[in-house]
């Protein structure tokens, strides 16, 4: 059984790193984990998926890999207790998880007992699509994707970072939440706001 844990900032507060412990079963040094860097440009040097493999082994885990799904074998991510989708370019992420085939598996993973952490750009993915990023930010999809459906392993359209104007700087001077409202009722759709220290557990 899958379970979900959507962040925009990662462990970025003791309640959110509390709150993957208690979905988590069995003893963290035999446990293996994953972060998947393929979102970022930096890949495994991403400083925020150096500061996931830092707080995972501060926890007690042992066992942590970086995969990359653009070059490394999904396959692996069958053998994985964990699986930490760090944040980055969300189209780039949702291309390459297609294309590597680690959407099937990850899909076929709900019969095990997985935790899957969900990071920006990670949490957007587990969602129904990606359409709100390319509403926000067209100037990312680089690779001039237009499936912009995702995983559907969740029914949550998360908006990451929603506290972070300054990410988002808008030259009509429209807020997060002002956009938000014109995509909703765009796309007749309900967003879910995260800020940086919010989290969305899901334990199916």
């Amino acid at each position: 059984m899958l379970k979900f844990l959507l962040t925009s900032n990662g462990f970025y507060t003791g309640a959110i790193k509390n709150q993957f412990l208690k979905l988590i079963d069995g003893k963290l040094g035999e446990l293996k984990v994953a972060i998947i860097t393929t979102a970022s440009p930096q890949k495994a040097n991403n400083k925020f998926a150096q500061k996931a493999k830092e707080d995972f082994r501060a926890m007690g885990f042992k066992n942590i890999n970086f995969i990359d799904l653009e070059f490394d074998n999904p396959d692996s991510l069958l053998q994985k207790d964990v699986i930490y989708i760090n944040g980055g370019n969300p189209f780039n992420l949702l291309f390459h998880t297609k294309q590597s085939g680690a959407d099937k598996i990850l899909r076929n993973l709900n019969s095990r007992n997985v935790v899957v952490v969900g990071v920006s750009a990670g949490a957007v993915l587990l969602g129904p699509n990606i359409k709100v990023v390319h509403f926000f930010t067209p100037q990312m999809n680089t690779i001039y994707t237009t499936d912009f459906s995702a995983l559907k392993l969740t029914d949550k359209l998360v908006f990451p970072d929603y506290d972070r104007e300054d990410l988002f700087k808008d030259n009509t001077a429209k807020t997060i939440e002002d956009r938000l409202k014109e995509f909703e009722n765009l796309e007749k759709c309900e967003v879910t706001r995260l800020k940086d220290d919010e989290y969305i557990s899901i334990d199916k």
